[in-house]
């Protein structure tokens, strides 16, 4: 199933946050959550994930650090500043009135109520 631009865009804070919010990771790693939590319905490029990161980064809800793997190469690694984990819990705060939301309106129709209120349509 291809995910629409718009939904992933909207999602694409929250999830980072929430990543960053398990502990401290780099830009592969997070890719691979990405795709491990969606079981691989998103798939991510380096183009979305690293302009999200310095985003966050300049909005002070991400810290980075360089350091070095066992294979020799540096990594940039990220993990969520005081700022990042209040701003990943307001994040979530909205995403469940959202999800609420959307549970509510698929339901199976027993709990509908009018579509437009009384005298709405006349």
């Amino acid at each position: 199933m291809k995910i629409g631009k718009d939904l992933v865009a909207a999602a694409a804070t929250p999830i980072v946050l929430g990543i960053l919010a398990e502990g401290e990771s780099y830009g592969y790693a997070i890719l691979q959550r990405i795709g491990q939590l969606s079981d691989g319905e998103l798939a991510w490029s380096d183009g979305m994930l690293y302009p999200l990161l310095h985003r966050l980064e300049r909005l002070g809800q991400v810290e980075s650090r360089w350091v070095d793997a066992p294979s020799g190469r540096r990594r940039k690694h990220y993990r969520l500043s005081t700022a990042g984990q209040e701003a990943f819990a307001e994040q979530r705060r909205q995403w469940a009135v959202v999800t609420d939301t959307l549970r509510r309106v698929w339901t199976d129709g027993t709990q509908r109520g009018p579509a437009l209120p009384a005298g709405a349509g006349a």
